[in-house]
């Protein structure tokens, strides 16, 4: 058997959803029929080969803890909040047809591959999860559990809320100075509100780069939720009532010769 990671962001578009979660909302927890919910997510898992019984789905706490998903763990969060992997906000795994799922309406939703030891990662950051660098932390753990070589690793930083749209007052703003004091000035703009535009996407690149991640290998979609509230979920557009879409990513196993 040959292997191969696929990563995949979605839409909201293409669902069965009805407002104001129109169309492909994939989250559990935003007060959306849960009969439509899982038959999003079915599909969605049937479009990219991951079958939505092989999805695992964390209990998204807005922390910085990472769970090692083991084969057993296959299925927690796919169809139900109950069997969610409690207070985690980051998965990896390196077992071949678990998908890894991360839900967000302007966080940051982040995929990991590590293509060298066949292991992946996922993680889901709005600013408190960047301020805490969830996003290093879950390349350390890939880097623990499995060996991944983080000059090696792949980052995916999905469709979120831009600088564009990202407005925040300076109780928010300290921490991100405290967290990045040497790149502050870059991921910080004053606006005439007398408060700050901050840049989720530039936070979690530099800390991946301070975890050992080059650049060059880091995708960024730079999609703003706000701004395309036709395409994406955004809870602050929207006025928090809204779906979610997702980050997935799966190690497949294919026959060889395929």
């Amino acid at each position: 058997m040959m292997s191969r990671i696929i990563a995949r962001f979605t839409t909201r578009l293409e669902g069965v959803s009805e407002a104001p979660y129109t169309s492909c909302n994939l989250g559990l927890h935003v007060g959306d029929q849960p009969k439509h919910v899982v038959e999003n997510r079915a599909r969605v898992g049937a479009s990219i080969g991951v079958p939505l019984d092989a999805w695992v789905a964390g209990e998204q706490v807005h922390g910085a803890t990472v769970t090692v998903v083991t084969a057993e763990g296959k299925g927690r969060g796919a169809r139900d909040l109950e069997s969610m992997l409690p207070a985690t906000d980051a998965l990896v795994t390196n077992v071949p047809g678990i998908g890894l799922t991360t839900y967000a309406a302007d966080c940051v939703p982040l995929l990991f591959a590590a293509q060298d030891v066949q292991a992946i990662g996922c993680a889901h950051a709005g600013w408190q999860g960047t301020v805490k660098k969830i996003a290093a932390n879950t390349v350390r753990t890939l880097i623990a559990q499995y060996g991944a070589d983080p000059a090696q690793l792949e980052v995916w930083v999905g469709p979120s809320i831009g600088p564009c749209c990202y407005e925040v007052d300076e109780r928010v703003a300290a921490q991100v100075r405290e967290a990045f004091p040497a790149q502050q000035d870059h991921l910080l703009t004053p606006n005439h509100n007398g408060r700050w535009q901050l840049d989720l996407w530039q936070c979690n690149v530099q800390a991946l780069v301070e975890a050992g991640v080059r650049e060059a290998n880091i995708h960024r979609e730079d999609a703003c939720t706000s701004c395309r509230v036709d395409t994406y979920f955004s809870h602050r557009k929207e006025a928090g009532k809204t779906g979610r879409h997702a980050g997935i990513i799966a190690i497949l196993q294919e026959k060889a010769g395929n």
